[in-house]
């Protein structure tokens, strides 16, 4: 699950061939829009964070996406060995660090699968949802790179 349509792209990264892109333009205050293959995401900030609280946060879409990502993988998982999907959900709580730098410090999923689901295959669904794609690029992170446009 990679989230966006891929584009081969020339670079100095010759193993990378597909590159993913969005646009994230600002509306007003601390409010943005996000354009990702056509759908339209918003990001704002909570009253209290100086904010108009009309969006989640860039922390919490970060969240989510992890969130997101493990429940697609287990209900990929489910449908694949024919299994019910009604009732899957998965709950995030994250914790922000005390000190600097500005990050997330903790982060807690926790699946709630289908009811009728049997132990082996309980075991097997936590296997295959904790190696999402986002879950995998936080215990490898990518290269990043912050730069001004010229």
């Amino acid at each position: 699950m990679t989230g966006s349509t891929p584009q081969t792209l020339s670079t100095n990264h010759p193993q990378q061939t597909d590159v993913h892109r969005l646009q994230v333009t600002h509306v007003e205050g601390d409010a943005y829009t996000v354009d990702v293959r056509g759908h339209r995401l918003h990001v704002d900030q909570p009253l209290e964070a100086g904010g108009t609280d009309t969006a989640p946060t860039p922390t919490e879409l970060f969240a989510a996406s992890l969130a997101t990502c493990v429940a697609f993988y287990a209900g990929r998982y489910l449908h694949r060995h024919g299994l019910p999907l009604a009732g899957l959900r998965v709950r995030t709580e994250f914790t922000m660090a005390t000190d600097r730098p500005a990050r997330v410090s903790s982060l807690r999923l926790v699946i709630t699968p289908p009811a009728a689901l049997s132990e082996q295959r309980r075991a097997a669904l936590l296997a295959v949802a904790s190696h999402c794609t986002v879950h995998n690029t936080l215990h490898q992170p990518p290269e990043t790179d912050i730069e001004l446009e010229p």
